[in-house]
């Protein structure tokens, strides 16, 4: 069924029966509604600004359920990031909660443990609705708000297109508590009454500015209208445009602001490595001598062109050596093989292009190169990221030619960090 079909249908609302598992609230509308004329939360042009919030530097101090705390802690995580430490808590107490976070900043676990929180595992009806932009990140969120839940006999469903509708009718209707989907899907679900809205608490909108750029807003308006009155709404945004500000007022009624600085992005825990090549061709070279190292564990090789991914691939396999590829122009099904074979461990090297620089958290990377350094400086943080996850240790490698060294020092000022040359035994560093 067509999204203008759907509208279609739609269009006369209160012939809706699933209206009326809302009560006599109506047409839901705007948060305007519900505390009358307000100011708006706050305009682009104003400084963005946190809110204070109490820091809690420890899992075990934000007073979380014993069955959860233990899923944290069996997932690997040992001490809460930045934004861990400041956002868990205003979204545990039901707060509307803006967080402004790059990827590999632990966001994902932050909105997960959250809204796992909050469940009530005895109502066999969907209570935290989280939307994303990609296919690919609806299912990992939904991976890792399983991996967290392990103890707590919890129900996590990934809608996503892509799937089997009647797969999806069915497991909805067996009773889940937490769904993670793309806005599109979610909408056909909720208007098929496939997805009861009446028990959701929290609506998560993750890479806010990402949805919002790829034409998502009226499908996330239609999601939202649906919601009881009362649901609390969880943003997060990498960056903070015009059309996330005009959302968040839209949406959200005082809600708690928490900015990340760029100096607590998780860089920390990540050894950053730059190897001189002279010219283009010198890559390659040097990629194969320390092609042993990259297989020690999982290692992700990033490249800026699909070309040059699947040039390099081919070089690779030419040269007898096991790697796995993926970018954009791939069709959906076969990227998801790939990823499958990827986290499973069964493909140990991957190379792609940003496609995987956002969200996208396979655990068992600890390596990263840069066979070219990011065209934009903020992409590096998302690159790199995908190692040295939740405080896990990992190690970034930069290929770099002299033309390249100010974008590399431009990174180094960007990020208030030392990116060294890499050390003739930098295996050591992996292990």
């Amino acid at each position: 069924m067509s999204y203008r079909d759907r509208g279609e249908r739609r269009g006369g609302r209160s012939d809706r029966g699933d209206r009326g598992d809302r009560g006599d609230r109506g047409d839901r509308g705007d948060r305007n509604d519900r505390g009358g004329d307000r100011e708006p939360t706050f305009r682009l042009n104003e400084k963005f600004e946190s809110t204070e919030v109490e820091v809690k530097p420890t899992f075990e101090s934000m007073g979380l359920r014993e069955d959860l705390l233990r899923g944290i802690f069996n997932y690997g995580f040992e001490k809460p990031s930045a934004i861990q430490q400041r956002a868990i808590l205003p979204i545990i107490k039901g707060k509307d909660t803006i967080a402004q976070a790059q990827s590999g900043t632990g966001k994902t676990a932050t909105f997960s443990i959250g809204a796992l929180q909050c469940i009530d595992v005895n109502v066999r009806s969907p209570q935290a609705l989280i939307l994303s932009p990609t296919r690919e990140l609806a299912q990992q969120i939904q991976k890792v708000a399983l991996a967290l839940s392990e103890f707590m006999s919890v129900q996590v469903h990934a809608c996503v297109g892509g799937k089997d509708l009647a797969d999806d009718v069915k497991k909805l209707d067996s009773g889940v508590h937490l769904v993670s989907g793309t806005p599109g899907r979610v909408l056909d679900m909720i208007t098929r009454k496939s997805l009861p809205t009446k028990n959701i608490k929290m609506l998560i909108l993750d890479e806010a500015d990402e949805m919002l750029s790829m034409g998502f807003q009226q499908q996330i308006n239609d999601v939202y209208r649906y919601l009881p009155r009362a649901t609390q709404i969880v943003l997060v945004s990498a960056t903070l445009t015009q059309d996330v500000v005009t959302m968040t007022d839209k949406f959200m009624t005082n809600p708690t602001r928490i900015l990340l600085k760029r100096d607590e992005l998780t860089l920390d825990g990540i050894k950053q490595f730059f190897v001189s090549v002279e010219k283009e061709e010198w890559k390659f070279g040097t990629l194969c001598d320390i092609y042993d190292s990259l297989t020690i564990t999982q290692a992700v090789i990033f490249c800026n062109t699909r070309k040059k991914v699947d040039m390099l691939t081919e070089k690779m396999r030419e040269a007898n050596f096991t790697v796995a590829s993926m970018h954009g122009e791939m069709v959906q099904k076969e990227r998801e093989e790939i990823m499958k074979s990827f986290r499973s461990g069964e493909n140990r090297v991957l190379i792609t292009t940003d496609i995987l620089a956002r969200g996208i958290d396979v655990q068992q990377v600890s390596l990263v190169i840069n066979y070219d350094l990011p065209t934009d400086r903020e992409n590096y943080i998302h690159r790199i990221g995908r190692s040295g996850r939740f405080g896990r240790k990992g190690v970034a490698i930069n290929f770099v030619k002299s033309s390249d060294i100010r974008i590399l020092r431009d990174i180094e000022q960007f990020y208030s960090t030392q990116i060294d040359e890499m050390p003739m035994n930098f295996a050591d560093s992996i292990n």
